[in-house]
């Protein structure tokens, strides 16, 4: 990616295209400052696009159409139609077409990304359902940019300035949580975590706190052994190597008590065990941030809205958070690169040092010959 963009270029999907992605896309670019912010590369449709703004009586909301992201204008908000087969909408209704097209800009978006077209990407929400096709079966965004990042295991990564939770599983039925959590799998969700909260949120010795599977954190494995079996075990092992993990905690007490405001982020053992505390707390301000992977990516903290898509009540808030949060976790990337390169630089000069000591008295050695007075004897 360039060091030489002013401002970072954000890519932003469109979702499903019958729900509420475009509206809140809109609505957080009616402020004219966020372009001072980023440079916003829309991925959808023009025909959609002008569909919604027609419905919100946001009719002048200029989109600049471009072709490909090299054409993005700095202080525009730039959309490329790259959605095939463009089918009438059904606003508020999912279709295989929106699914279709939801999928066709977030795989654009995606290579761009990769291909260092774009800094970062935000992604509007999607139906997990009309968006499965043959060459997306995955049950969310985050299993699917992973498997786009040379298959990564990322971390989804629900982040505010009040809290930030993540889960050892994702979308998975509750009845195979207590199957696919193992120490390892704690241990390498902690590790990400605790990566990210240093790289990306420059937070220094972050402190993590863990929570429980069962009622009650097992009650010393009256309610469930995997406590005591696995997640006591992960958190020890995590500590060995230099995470700072607390736990486990039990889950139903944790948050009520704000037991949580003592750590940097907080571990859960499934999806609603830590997306409720954290919509209950963050609802509207909250981000979805994938952690993990070699590029940046959030979203909103709501769903598709088809209930209220096109009637003018979806809440932008969140979108915004989210293109605010690309933006700063972008910069922080940048500097902490930076920073870790200068210390590995000043490391290999101490140790090329500390290799050549008898080169470097030599050196001296011989600059004092050099500075030697001549010698006051006749030929």
């Amino acid at each position: 990616m360039s060091e030489k963009r002013e401002k970072i270029k954000v890519g932003i999907t469109h979702g499903d295209a019958n729900g509420i992605g475009y509206e809140v896309i809109l609505k957080a670019f009616s402020d004219s400052k966020m372009l001072d912010l980023c440079t916003p590369v829309i991925y959808g449709s023009k025909k959609y696009s002008a569909e919604h703004k027609a419905k919100l009586k946001m009719e002048n909301f200029p989109f600049f159409i471009i072709e490909n992201s090299d054409d993005a204008k700095t202080n525009k908000v730039n959309l490329i139609d790259c959605c095939e087969d463009q089918e009438e909408l059904t606003i508020g209704e999912p279709t295989n077409s929106s699914g279709k097209a939801a999928y066709q800009a977030l795989n654009t978006a995606v290579d761009d990304l990769l291909n260092g077209k774009i800094d970062s990407i935000v992604t509007a929400p999607i139906n997990k359902k009309n968006i499965q096709h043959e060459e997306f079966n995955f049950p969310g965004h985050t299993e699917f940019l992973g498997q786009k990042d040379a298959g990564k295991k990322p971390l989804m990564f629900m982040v505010s300035e009040k809290l930030k939770v993540g889960v050892v599983t994702g979308h998975i039925p509750l009845k195979n949580v207590s199957d696919s959590i193992s120490v390892k799998k704690i241990q390498q969700t902690l590790k990400v975590m605790n990566s990210a909260l240093i790289k990306d949120f420059n937070i220094r010795k972050p402190k993590i706190a863990v929570l429980g599977l069962n009622p009650h954190a097992g009650d010393d494995g009256l309610l469930g052994g995997e406590e005591q079996e696995i997640i006591i075990s992960a958190i020890q092992q995590s500590c060995e190597g230099n995470v700072i993990a607390h736990g486990p905690f039990p889950a139903d007490g944790f948050f009520g008590s704000t037991q949580h405001k003592n750590y940097d982020a907080v571990l859960a053992m499934y999806h609603d065990q830590g997306l409720i505390p954290f919509k209950a707390l963050s609802f509207g301000e909250g981000v979805n941030f994938t952690a993990g992977l070699s590029f940046v990516r959030t979203s909103p903290d709501h769903g598709t809205g088809y209930d209220i898509a096109g009637e003018n009540k979806a809440d932008p808030s969140s979108m915004r958070k989210a293109i605010y949060a690309a933006i700063e976790i972008c910069k922080n990337r940048r500097l902490n690169d930076k920073l870790e390169k200068s210390a590995m630089r000043s490391e290999e000069l101490k140790e090329s040092r500390s290799r050549n000591p008898l080169e470097r008295r030599n050196n001296r050695g011989d600059r004092k010959s050099h500075n030697k007075p001549a010698s006051n004897v006749s030929e």
